[in-house]
């Protein structure tokens, strides 16, 4: 009987069958491992966006009139930017001089840079944009923040002067600014949205037609409008300038929509929008969240009894549980966070001040006995004054409020207002729930309009004086060290903690959903708002 010998297979296949597996390993290993570790920015393809929009959408990118400020961001470019460190860096601006009183900032422009119409940068159009932004005839409310502190700017506001003297233009590429005083924060104000520089022969020559179809040096241009069915616009088409200055855009377009919808955003017609349905969880989707600048207060009628007291004032301030408040007014693609800081912590030179958890109940009912406040019907009932466009949202907050002040024996009633002389109007004690919003990262921009008794910006919701505080904010006015002038401020803001004219409640992150395809997304240190889509590439 024959035995049979084993199958041998020659050396040739053994090794060719080896490197199949090598290879079917690699691939799945590879099919694992996301792409985006390994690729670079590629160019191409249109971003559709929806960023937070407060207000309907305006056919108008005018940064005087309070245009979207993604949209501006895009099209206009300004002397200075910020980086994501809060750090000034120059844009239109090749680089600056202070001189050593710190009044006279000096800009030199930088070479080509030209509008999307053709015509290069001159340092007139800079003159031009800011005395427009002080003129009378400009909406919008930015003048205040010119007409104090840059020499001549308050005479040509009055139409007493043809020009503002102290905005100077040395020559074709060298513009100067003239202050007043010195002012540390200067650079800060002009990186701002409304400090974007336009072209003053177009501007000049047709007037506001020329928001119709405006002309920048930014990194995209205006394309067209998008219309509806109806042919209202609801939007607008940007296309990639590829004549920019700085690094170029990936992104071919962005289209901005304000009334994009999550449904769209799931069928992938739409690829960045506010995380503000349930229905975009547990999707294969990006969310980010980012910080911003809006700190929510309850203000309080410093002038009306018993709220004149700073002590009674204090005790209301203990029987509130601030993280009961954030939770009322947590929506899915807002996330509050308690808060007790009046200047913002992430202001450069700032810092968190440590939260007390919860309520102290038994020592605000202390307090209000040793003012004699023995009682529930020995305390007058105050009025929560709520924004009327935002009193759905803040209803929650009332409700919050209202329970946590009963248990102090204070009886809360709801008026809502539409500007702000309804509320000066009332002749009872009073408190308002403000949403306040940074018009530039300065602590000045909070301690000026809210509570410095002189300020033009005060439209006395508060009637809050305190000579020490107004004696410090002038001060800081002069004050030529940055490190001097966030010293001042640091008092400030302990006076406010001593006397305690509002609360601060919280302040707001915002969440974003992104298509896992979209790329490059920062969160901006002021908010989504300021989005760069210059950044940003789609990995299809």
């Amino acid at each position: 009987m024959l035995k049979k010998r084993p199958m041998s297979f020659p050396r040739s296949r053994i090794l060719f069958f080896l490197f199949i597996v090598i290879v079917v390993f690699a691939l799945a290993l590879q099919s694992r491992t996301p792409r985006r570790q390994f690729e670079r920015p590629r160019s191409g393809g249109t971003l559709r966006v929806r960023t937070f929009t407060l207000n309907p959408f305006q056919p108008d990118v005018d940064p005087a009139g309070g245009a979207h400020v993604f949209i501006l961001n895009q099209i206009f470019d300004g002397l200075v930017g910020l980086d994501k460190n809060l750090s000034v860096v120059g844009v239109l601006a090749d680089y600056w001089m202070i001189s050593d009183d710190g009044r006279t900032y000096t800009f030199f422009l930088r070479k080509g840079v030209k509008f999307h119409h053709g015509r290069e940068l001159e340092a007139a159009d800079v003159k031009f944009s800011l005395e427009r932004l002080v003129s009378a005839e400009t909406e919008g409310p930015y003048y205040q923040f010119f007409t104090s502190k840059v020499v001549g700017a308050q005479e040509y506001r009055e139409g007493k002067a043809s020009e503002v003297v102290g905005f100077k233009v040395r020559d074709r590429r060298t513009f100067e600014i003239q202050w007043e005083n010195p002012y540390v924060s200067a650079l800060y104000l002009l990186s701002m949205d409304f400090c974007k520089i336009l072209p003053r022969d177009l501007v000049q020559r047709q007037g506001r037609g020329f928001f119709q179809r405006p002309s920048g040096t930014g990194p995209f241009k205006f394309a067209n409008w998008l219309r509806n069915s109806r042919l209202d616009i609801v939007g607008v088409r940007l296309e990639r300038n590829n004549a920019y200055f700085l690094r170029k855009p990936y992104l071919e377009a962005v289209e901005f929509n304000p009334y994009y919808t999550p449904e769209q955003f799931l069928a992938e017609d739409v690829d960045i929008i506010p995380y503000s349905s349930d229905r975009l969880s547990g999707r294969d989707i990006q969310v980010l969240e980012g910080e911003t600048f809006t700190t929510a207060f309850l203000m309080m009628s410093c002038h009306l009894a018993p709220l004149d007291n700073p002590s009674v004032r204090r005790a209301i301030s203990m029987a509130i549980d601030k993280k009961e408040i954030a939770k009322a007014a947590f929506r899915l693609d807002t996330n509050p966070q308690v808060t007790d800081n009046f200047i913002p912590p992430r202001l450069p030179g700032f810092y968190p001040v440590e939260t007390k958890e919860g309520s102290n109940l038994e020592e605000a009912k202390k307090i209000l006995l040793q003012e004699d406040f023995s009682g529930e019907s020995s305390f007058p009932r105050l009025t929560l004054f709520l924004n009327d466009q935002r009193k759905d949202g803040d209803q929650r907050i009332y409700e919050v409020l209202k329970e946590q002040l009963s248990g102090l024996g204070i009886s809360l009633r709801l008026r809502t207002y539409r500007d702000w002389d309804e509320i000066k109007s009332c002749k009872e004690p009073y408190l308002t729930l403000l949403h306040w919003s940074l018009d530039f990262p300065d602590p000045e921009n909070i301690v000026l309009p809210l509570f410095l008794s002189s300020s033009v910006l005060n439209q006395n919701i508060l009637q809050y004086s305190n000579p020490r505080l107004d004696e410090l904010a002038k001060a800081a006015e002069v004050e030529q060290s940055r490190t001097g002038r966030i010293a001042l401020f640091h008092k400030i803001e302990d006076l406010l903690h001593a006397d305690m004219p509002a609360i601060p409640l919280f302040s707001r992150q915002h969440r974003l959903a992104l298509q896992p395809y979209v790329r490059g997304v920062n969160p901006p240190p002021l908010g989504f708002f300021y989005l760069d889509a210059k950044d940003i590439w789609l990995d299809k």
